[in-house]
């Protein structure tokens, strides 16, 4: 089942929540230092031991203070007007989570952010297609894949996709 909720994403009682990581995995702003500082200082040091992770690829940790056990980190785009392989960079980092969390082994529920959306620039219908049309695909394997909206025309672009033909649900 996927499900659309407007909700402050460190909140979420699920297996796994998605950060919209920076390349050196050191926190940020936006939602990346949100769950930086929800998860304390001891999610910033096991991200250190990690090289990074470059556009498209996916990093796990420990969730730490979070009500989530783990948190997958991916690195979006940057959109650069969409003629640089944005689209395609926005599905690797989609597929890669989803593939991290299956390698992981019992992670069921997984929460994302909007990708991509924030100060990365990547517009939000564009990437809610994107980010849907991925999701479908592996809804088989998880019992609950939550979208986190943080405003509401993230929410608005995300139900509009998960109107579409090949369902979803909006909650």
């Amino acid at each position: 089942m996927i499900e659309v909720v407007r909700t402050d994403i460190t909140t979420l009682e699920v297996d796994a929540i998605v950060n919209a990581a920076n390349a050196a995995l050191r926190g940020g702003g936006g939602v990346d230092g949100a769950i930086h500082r929800a998860a304390g200082p001891d999610l910033l040091r096991e991200c250190r031991r990690h090289p990074g992770c470059p556009p498209g690829t996916a990093v796990l940790t420990q969730g730490y203070r979070l009500p989530a056990r783990f948190v997958i980190h991916t690195v979006g785009p940057v959109w650069q007007g969409g003629r640089a392989g944005e689209a395609a960079v926005l599905e690797s980092a989609y597929r890669s989570v989803f593939r991290t969390a299956l390698n992981e082994g019992s992670i069921r529920t997984i929460a994302f952010p909007a990708i991509s959306t924030g100060v990365y620039g990547f517009p939000r219908l564009e990437a809610a297609t994107i980010a849907v049309q991925v999701m479908r695909e592996f809804e088989p394997a998880f019992d609950r894949i939550l979208v986190a909206a943080f405003d509401p025309e993230t929410e608005a672009c995300y139900r509009l996709r998960l109107a579409e033909p090949g369902g979803g649900r909006s909650s």
